[in-house]
């Protein structure tokens, strides 16, 4: 169930295939919500890298975690300050946070397929069976990647000309207006209210990421760097090609953070050598090929994009065989220092496989 100011969402739809359509239509254009975008327009995007300088970014006296795409993590105020991600495109990133306890769980979602599983996913630390609290909601990131014409930032073609960003939007307020739980939307930044273009009209997201304080539960737009967007980022990047083709993750967000003990417990995942095959002739292409061919939104995408792609394949090209990275088909842990970064837990070997990834 959704509600945003307080009041219950209703739509004029009786329609079931056209409800998703219809709620988001209603939810874009509703005055708060559009409010709630135009001033976090006004807000001026941070980058958050770790610095000894707490006005510049991080201190190390901030507990983080940052989840890359297809991943989510939920967080316990008592142990983690804030929490965010980037890069989202045509991606969008959600923000759920129990109003009672402050646990905050935030994904970063990039297909409709992984909306409901995926939801069920944030939710098992968020609330408990018998709580009745409403839950604070953020949608981030997702613009206008379709056809120019469009009413109120909602695309009213079809098919194709739907682009990305729109059917995971759709997708998204569906399930929450179909659950018993009660989500009071916040923000709905995205599509065309997270759009701007240049003088050619070519469209562009305002903001592509974003960071959540648990204490407040505020959310800052911002963009990381290779400071901040850790521990095992190269790892994890690839367990989001990798997943695709990994029968154990079908409709699911990626495993990756530990709520109750606080560490990065990143869930393994497997690949066969043709992704190495692929790197080999990946690597063969020029920065614009590799825009064209590996983007959903080429011209909206970070300086960094093609040099993120370029170390995951050289990575794929030098340990071709999952297991070198995933031993045992066991998870990679790491564990927060006391200066509050990550350092890689080294278990035991063990015969027993992970049992998220059967």
């Amino acid at each position: 169930m959704i509600f945003v100011a307080g009041a219950p969402l209703s739509t004029d739809s009786s329609s079931s295939c056209s409800q998703g359509h219809d709620i988001l239509t209603d939810l874009m254009k509703h005055p708060v919500l559009v409010s709630a975008s135009s001033s976090l327009n006004d807000v001026a995007e941070r980058k958050f890298s770790v610095s000894k300088d707490s006005s510049s970014g991080i201190s190390r006296h901030n507990r983080w975690v940052y989840i890359f795409q297809r991943e989510y993590a939920t967080v316990d105020p008592a142990l983690v300050d804030v929490v965010g991600t980037d890069e989202a495109t045509t991606c969008v990133g959600l923000v759920i946070r129990n109003q009672n306890s402050g646990m905050t769980s935030v994904a970063h979602l990039d297909s409709p397929d992984v909306v409901d599983i995926g939801l069920a996913q944030m939710l098992a630390f968020v609330v408990n069976q018998s709580s009745d609290a409403m839950l604070d909601v953020h949608l981030i990131g997702g613009f206008d990647d379709a056809s120019p014409e469009n009413v109120n930032g909602i695309t009213e073609s079809h098919g194709k000309l739907e682009g990305y960003s729109f059917p995971l939007c759709k997708k998204i307020v569906d399930s929450l207006a179909k659950s018993n739980m009660k989500f009071q939307i916040h923000t709905l930044h995205v599509l065309g209210h997270n759009t701007r273009r240049d003088t050619e009209g070519n469209a562009y997201p305002i903001f592509t990421g974003f960071l959540a304080e648990t204490a407040t539960g505020s959310i800052i737009p911002a963009n990381f760097d290779a400071t901040t967007r850790c521990p095992d980022e190269v790892v994890r990047r690839i367990r989001v090609s990798a997943s695709f083709e990994d029968p154990s993750w079908k409709g699911r967000l990626l495993e990756t953070y530990d709520t109750q003990t606080d560490q990065f417990v990143i869930a393994p995942c497997t690949w066969d050598m043709r992704k190495m095959h692929i790197a080999l002739m990946l690597q063969n292409l020029s920065d614009q090929e590799i825009l064209l061919t590996c983007s959903t939104s080429p011209s909206a995408e970070a300086p960094d994009f093609v040099d993120n792609q370029r170390r995951q394949w050289d990575y794929l090209i030098q340990h071709p065989d999952w297991s070198e990275t995933f031993p045992f088909k066991k998870p990679r842990i790491f564990q927060r220092t006391e200066d509050k970064s990550w350092v890689r837990h080294q278990a035991k070997s063990s015969s027993s496989s992970y049992p998220y990834a059967d």
